[in-house]
């Protein structure tokens, strides 16, 4: 069966000796300059999409999806750019709404159940080029977009979809950040979110009140001011629910990588579904003991991470 007990990723840099260290310090790491070429194409619903491609002539396009309050210039994100453009794939690297340096025009901005605007991507890149395989690779919340949109979809371009540090299961992901050990984390995403939200209780005070987004001081009470009023889930047990990609990943019908760090300090036990790819055709799920949440960074590499290399061998492979 596809679940894969041994995995090839054995060994991170020395200075990264834990789960945080080799989760934060590769954010740091040097990676070659992208020369992207940067479009914005408009949503069905008035909004606006800013996408960047690397075009090698290929017939082949990979779809590179960013983490919360990620974008298309995060190291992980340029670094999968680098492997697949030089290994003569076209690179769509698109960035969610309000992600790209701009805010977007509608009230709502993005989140891990939203499947429309990765849709509305790879139509567009499909209308402009006629693909022969479509391959999707996500990062953290973008590989459960990429997952859920894969799983829920069938778009028949797309032969196969892949996953690093995934929070497959949003209710233990998203408390786990409640912990004192993991106040980094919280603070970064809440550093990137609350800015915006307030920036939509100006934009539309008939819909959010700048008293609302003051007074939620609690992480539990700013996740139902983004998840629940700003995208509009009924509660956030129907966005836990909606958001999930393990809720939906049964129904995948192409075959799909999910890498998930047993060190990762952003998920949890329940993000790694072992029984389900122990029984399921296509689901591969590799747990490496270490690795953390979007690090994988080799000792002696300084060009590619084990994940780039990992992903480049998943896609080629039978």
């Amino acid at each position: 069966m596809p679940l894969i007990n041994f995995s090839s990723y054995q060994k991170a840099p020395f200075w990264q000796f834990n789960g945080d260290f080799q989760s934060i310090l590769p954010a740091y790491r040097p990676v070659l300059h992208i020369n992207y070429m940067r479009e914005r194409i408009e949503t069905p619903d008035n909004d606006f999409l800013d996408i960047d491609w690397l075009d090698t002539k290929s017939r082949k396009l990979v779809v590179l999806t960013h983490g919360l309050e990620g974008d298309s210039q995060r190291p992980y994100i340029r670094g999968m750019a680098h492997i697949f453009s030089k290994n003569n794939w076209d690179v769509l690297a698109w960035n969610c709404r309000s992600c790209s340096g701009e805010m977007n025009r509608a009230f709502r901005l993005y989140n891990h159940g939203e499947i429309g605007d990765i849709e509305t991507v790879l139509n567009y890149a499909l209308n402009k080029k006629n693909y022969d395989e479509v391959i999707l690779i996500g990062f953290s919340m973008g590989g459960n977009i990429s997952l859920k949109f894969a799983a829920v979809k069938h778009p028949p371009s797309v032969k196969k979809v892949i996953a690093f540090s995934a929070p497959l299961e949003m209710r233990t992901s998203t408390a786990i950040l409640d912990y004192p050990s993991r106040y980094i984390y919280k603070a970064y995403f809440q550093k990137g979110i609350l800015p915006k939200v307030k920036m939509k209780a100006q934009m539309f005070p008939e819909r959010l009140s700048l008293q609302e987004v003051e007074a939620a001081k609690s992480w539990e009470a700013q996740q139902h001011l983004f998840f629940v009023r700003i995208n509009g889930y009924k509660s956030i047990d129907d966005f836990y629910e909606k958001g999930s990609a393990i809720n939906f990943i049964p129904d995948l019908k192409i075959p799909a990588l999910i890498v998930q760090a047993q060190n990762d300090p952003m998920l949890t036990p329940e993000c790694s579904p072992v029984e389900l790819a122990k029984n399921h055709k296509f689901i591969h799920l590799e747990i490496p003991k270490i690795g953390g949440h979007c690090g994988f960074m080799l000792p002696q590499n300084r060009e590619y991470t084990w994940s780039e290399l990992r992903a480049l061998e998943f896609v080629t492979s039978q």
